[in-house]
């Protein structure tokens, strides 16, 4: 791994610990719970890019989907679906970002899912999925969570949460 890559996983991993622990799966606050798996997926794919064997690539990329889609497709029922409900053009819009964004993420897995795990093909591929998502997250977590603070009280985020974890165990992620 570069001096670059060891010092982007020490500093993810250094966040996601900040990460509070104390609530039950179910009292957890929405936004704290998303801060959590971005954070895992973003490890994964620092890996990913870092990674030069084809097998740890494969298995890597086998995880990121599994924690990905199913996070993905929970995120716009449980939050974009309740942004573009509301009379908020800027939270409609972020909403609709957010939707655009997922599905370009959904186009770099599958091309990542076709290419040979040895080749510059898949480490490019690889690159542009984390600038992505990465670029994704921090759009996300400035503009879409001040829309989930100001629409949505404690109680409603921390139910939105359990809707969530509900949303994800119905998703099948795809082979």
């Amino acid at each position: 791994m570069s001096l670059a890559g060891t010092i982007r996983t020490t500093a993810r991993r250094a966040q996601s610990a900040l990460t509070p622990a104390t609530y039950s799966q179910g009292d957890m606050d929405i936004l704290t719970k998303l801060k959590k798996e971005h954070r895992e997926v973003q490890l994964l794919l620092d890996k990913l890019v870092d990674s030069e064997r084809a097998a740890e690539r494969k298995s890597l990329l086998k995880q990121i989907k599994g924690a990905l889609v199913p996070h993905s497709r929970a995120e716009e029922k449980v939050v974009y679906d309740a942004l573009r409900a509301l009379r908020d053009k800027e939270a409609k819009q972020d909403g609709e970002e957010g939707y655009l964004e997922h599905g370009l993420a959904d186009r770099m897995l599958a091309t990542l899912g076709k290419a040979s795990a040895g080749t510059v093909e898949f480490a490019a591929a690889a690159k542009v999925l984390r600038e992505l998502l990465n670029h994704h997250i921090r759009e996300e977590e400035s503009s879409i969570w001040s829309d989930v603070k100001d629409n949505f009280s404690d109680e409603q985020r921390e139910q939105m949460n359990r809707d969530f974890e509900a949303a994800k165990k119905k998703v099948r992620v795809p082979q």
